[in-house]
């Protein structure tokens, strides 16, 4: 018997009742479902709604049902619907009538939204530690490569010269942005919507702010009709879980560059690349393919989600069942893919040697060319003219700016060129760029030594 029949004549039809079952996928709130269902039960006792026995003896059978299902030993049943009620229908068996006392001014719609809250805060945390495992391999690989000099790009053309270090703590900022905006999503999902009932609250004298102490949330929902309706906290854990996503694809898009052989700045170890059926000689980075083809599916996720939400009318609709599948299967991608993401950047191997020759083609000294002639008076835009003009001059001859002499030099400028050759340098255009956030050695130095406090910090 359904625990809302009193109201219907006729049974459900079996294809509704299959339909609107989410058990399916909901049941893996069982945890939270319980958590708080404990906390509710053992408030009903302490404001005496209901006895200390009954509180006890619901407790008990709680606490009996989630070792349960912890161990696997529960099965569930479609035909109750979802997860709350399949609790409540497998506690009132074990317990008896006080069983039937659960749900005491308590709502599904409450019930559900604070489960999927206390799901999200559980997924928030997971999410954030693996983020901090993979900053933390961002800053061993850059302490290793702090020297390892690499062509920097724009437009996907070299640019200047940067450092393989300064390259992947450009990523780790990416990721701590990640984490703050986790953070902040944190604030929103932690807090108690028990209470609000249906749509207005409870006429029985309840202690909220017990029920939200007692599961950690520091702090309640303000109104009932926004406490059932509102999803908004799955929608920015999604989007959160997007943008992470997107940093993730373009990361693997530059392995996956990297790793070809008209750039062989990496190789992939062969744990995270896979071989083909036909071609003997290829080796496919298809870790880093399949991450950034699963970047559109949480995409998706978010579209699906918001599309749900955009029309719906106060308060809880059914339409709002479909919050669930978009928010699992966006944090079951984003945490697959850090999963094999971090061990497999962990394990890459950087070709120091071809990073580093990659900086002597390209002009990436042009930049240089040009400070070093304002640093002797010449104004910036004259400078930079004469840079192009040097530049295109070097592809005509087949020469590199370090390989052009004073003469070739005085086509175009009359600015006193001494030590010229020396400032143009690799090296040396690399170290003169100190600026806080800069990719001199120096530079990256004290911003790993920062890396590593924050992280020590945000463990």
């Amino acid at each position: 018997m359904k625990l809302w029949g009193g109201r219907f004549a006729k049974e459900t039809d079996r294809r509704m009742e299959e339909f609107h079952s989410s058990i399916g996928f909901d049941q893996r709130l069982a945890a939270v479902d319980i958590r708080g269902s404990i906390a509710h039960a053992r408030m009903l006792g302490k404001v005496g709604i209901i006895t200390p026995a009954e509180a006890e003896s619901l407790i008990q059978g709680l606490e009996g049902i989630l070792a349960d299902v912890e161990a696997g030993k529960i099965q569930f049943d479609p035909a109750a619907e979802d997860i709350h009620m399949n609790v409540e229908k497998i506690l009132t068996e074990r317990v008896g009538e006080v069983g039937k006392k659960l749900h005491t001014a308590r709502s599904r719609n409450d019930q559900v939204a604070l489960d999927f809250r206390l799901y999200t805060a559980l997924k928030i945390e997971e999410t954030d530690l693996a983020l901090a495992e993979l900053q933390r391999v961002l800053v061993e690989l850059a302490e290793e490569h702090l020297t390892t000099l690499m062509p920097g790009y724009t437009h996907l053309q070299r640019a200047q010269p940067v450092t393989l270090a300064h390259h992947l703590l450009a990523y780790f900022e990416m990721f701590r942005r990640d984490r703050d905006r986790l953070a902040d999503v944190a604030k929103r999902v932690k807090v108690s919507p028990l209470g609000s009932g249906a749509i207005a609250g409870t006429p029985f004298p309840i202690d909220r702010q017990m029920v939200a102490a007692e599961l950690g949330l520091p702090g309640i929902t303000r109104n009932s009709m926004d406490a059932v309706s509102d999803r908004d906290f799955a929608l920015e854990f999604i989007f959160a879980l997007a943008v992470i996503m997107m940093h993730l694809s373009r990361f693997c898009e530059e392995l996956i560059l990297w790793s070809s052989m008209e750039f062989r700045f990496v190789e992939i170890d062969d744990a995270y690349a896979t071989g083909s059926s036909m071609m003997p000689q290829k080796k496919n980075p298809d870790a880093a393919e399949l991450i950034r083809g699963k970047t559109g599916r949480v995409y998706g996720d978010l579209m699906g989600l918001l599309t749900v939400m955009k029309g719906l009318p106060l308060t809880y609709n059914k339409d709002m069942q479909e919050d669930k599948e978009a928010l699992f299967d966006a944090v079951d991608t984003v945490l697959g893919c850090l999963a094999v993401f971090t061990p497999m950047l962990a394990t890459a191997t950087f070709n120091r040697d071809k990073l580093g020759s990659a900086t002597r083609e390209g002009f990436l000294n042009a930049t240089d060319l040009a400070d070093f002639l304002v640093t002797r008076g010449v104004p910036f835009r004259e400078a930079h003219e004469v840079a192009g003009r040097a530049v295109r001059y070097a592809i005509e001859k087949g020469k590199t700016l370090e390989e052009l002499t004073e003469e070739e030099y005085r086509q175009w400028t009359a600015a006193d060129l001494a030590g010229l050759k020396e400032a143009v340098g690799m090296e040396v255009c690399l170290s003169r760029r100190q600026v806080p956030g800069g990719p001199a050695p120096d530079a990256v130095r004290q911003a790993i030594l920062e890396a590593k406090n924050y992280l020590k910090i945000n463990n």
